[in-house]
């Protein structure tokens, strides 16, 4: 029989006693499942504060003294955890003991900061994994202790192989599939820590903020799942963010492109990669609310591959503000030859991934993460590009899609979606920078100015679903 995958995000961990509902969640299920989870809620961002702080101070008493209060508030909320969930005091004993082994390696790797002055790639992904191997160990404890056989599988033990891109990496599905497979065998709940696997010297590797989604679909298609379970504390997909659009609806049913498009632009349901690795198998995508006990395994949002026009095409209208534009001007860089490999080229050699690229004669729109524009335009700055007179940045926008099959051939359900989109922003008084349709064939989207962000995304959802 075929395992389901289920996958256990932060926004599930946020407070001690939110394991209980993992638990129940587990025995509603009656059979063997591999469980992916991932760190408490806000435990890799304090994660990632602690190497910048550690990075920063390294060498100075202060920052040492800092890193260990750090791991010690590590240690008193773990104990926390298991006085909410664990009643015996053996039990509690013997587990925290476990858990101050992985806080002891943590702390090594911090203290090895203040020691050489500097943070390798390889130690920063082995520091920022330990969340989710805490919630992994703790989870495993706390279902044995429910008497739910289960184990915990780590990504080195497994096989869990990437392609040893530190930072960013992605699962080598040929290198894990055996391993991964047989390793995940047996008739017990299996608990694995997200986020990250390992690359072929054994160093973690981490899949990217947000990458335990894409752990558990590389274990999903590892294993050839019969679904990938991912619990939120939402319903589902919806046709707009709840916090900008008075009453969206759900969305009960997406095809993979739908959710990937969604995804890339704003919507946190899921990482934008997870459907990556489940798509040739077709394994279905099954989106809960582990706030909504009583609807038991119903899903909120399937994703999977079949493909449906709806009358108004649109599903979702989302949002999101991490973007940049980078502007390259020039009397002829649309045109000259060359120009636009010399820019990817020199973005991909700082570590920089392009959103999009808007070309004209006279001007060149790189879209980058918020994140990336300063480093970008530093680089490109220094690269004095032939035929560029100025470079110049814009972190002041937003982007602003709709997303539904069909977003390209909808002319015969009352004119292009696009147009209906930009119309609606336009007619509502947004300042729309620019515009983009034809990229992906159930996507487009336009840039607005940052603060008209809301008043477009109500304004596009009204045009296509009322209110």
């Amino acid at each position: 029989m075929k395992k389901i995958v289920v996958k256990f995000g932060g926004s599930n961990l946020r407070q001690p006693e939110d394991i209980n509902r993992v638990v129940n969640v587990v025995q509603t299920y009656q059979q063997p499942l591999v469980l992916v989870v991932s760190a408490f809620y806000g435990i890799t961002n304090a994660l990632i504060a602690c190497v910048q702080a550690a990075r920063e101070g390294a060498g100075t008493a202060a920052a040492l003294a800092e890193s260990r209060d750090y791991t010690q508030n590590l240690r008193a909320l773990k104990k926390q955890i298991l006085e909410a969930n664990i009643s015996d005091a053996t039990n509690r004993a013997r587990i925290e003991k476990a858990l101050s082994v992985r806080l002891d390696q943590l702390d090594r790797y911090l203290t090895g900061i203040h020691c050489i002055g500097d943070v390798p790639t390889f130690v920063n992904d082995a520091i920022l994994s330990y969340g989710e191997r805490l919630s992994s160990l703790l989870l495993t404890e706390v279902l044995l202790s429910h008497g739910i056989r289960a184990r915990e599988a780590l990504p080195e033990d497994i096989g869990l192989v990437t392609d040893g891109v530190f930072g960013n990496a992605a699962c080598d599905f040929d290198a894990s599939a055996p391993a991964v497979s047989k390793a995940l065998q047996g008739n017990e709940v299996i608990v694995v820590p997200g986020f990250y696997g390992v690359d072929r010297d054994g160093k973690a590797t981490l899949f990217g903020r947000g990458g335990s989604d894409y752990s558990a679909a590389s274990i999903a298609c590892c294993i050839g799942a019969e679904s990938l379970d991912v619990w939120k504390d939402v319903d589902g997909f919806l046709s707009a963010d709840p916090g900008t659009v008075s009453a969206p609806h759900t969305i009960t049913q997406l095809n993979y492109l739908e959710a990937a498009e969604l995804s890339y632009f704003g919507a946190k349901i899921l990482h934008p990669r997870t459907v990556e690795p489940l798509f040739d198998q077709n394994i279905p995508i099954r989106i809960l609310n582990i706030t909504r006990p009583e609807r038991g395994l119903l899903p909120y949002t399937v994703i999977n591959a079949q493909r449906k026009v709806t009358r108004d095409v649109v599903k979702s209208v989302t949002s999101t503000e991490d973007v940049a534009i980078l502007k390259l001007h020039g009397p002829g860089v649309g045109f000259k030859p060359g120009i636009l490999a010399q820019v990817t080229n020199t973005l991909d050699a700082n570590g920089i991934n392009i959103k999009s690229v808007l070309t004209a004669q006279t001007a060149i729109n790189i879209l980058v993460s918020r994140d990336h524009l300063d480093a970008a335009y530093a680089a490109l700055v220094e690269h004095h590009l032939a035929g560029v007179v100025e470079v110049s940045r814009n972190a002041d926008v937003a982007i602003v899609a709709v997303v539904g099959d069909g977003v390209l051939e909808a002319s015969d359900v009352g004119g292009a979606i696009a147009s209906r989109a930009l119309s609606a922003a336009i007619a509502a008084g947004v300042h729309v920078c620019l515009a983009a349709a034809g990229a992906s064939e159930v996507a487009a989207y336009m840039l607005v100015q940052q603060e008209d962000r809301k008043l477009a995304l109500q304004a596009i959802h009204a045009e296509f679903f009322g209110g």
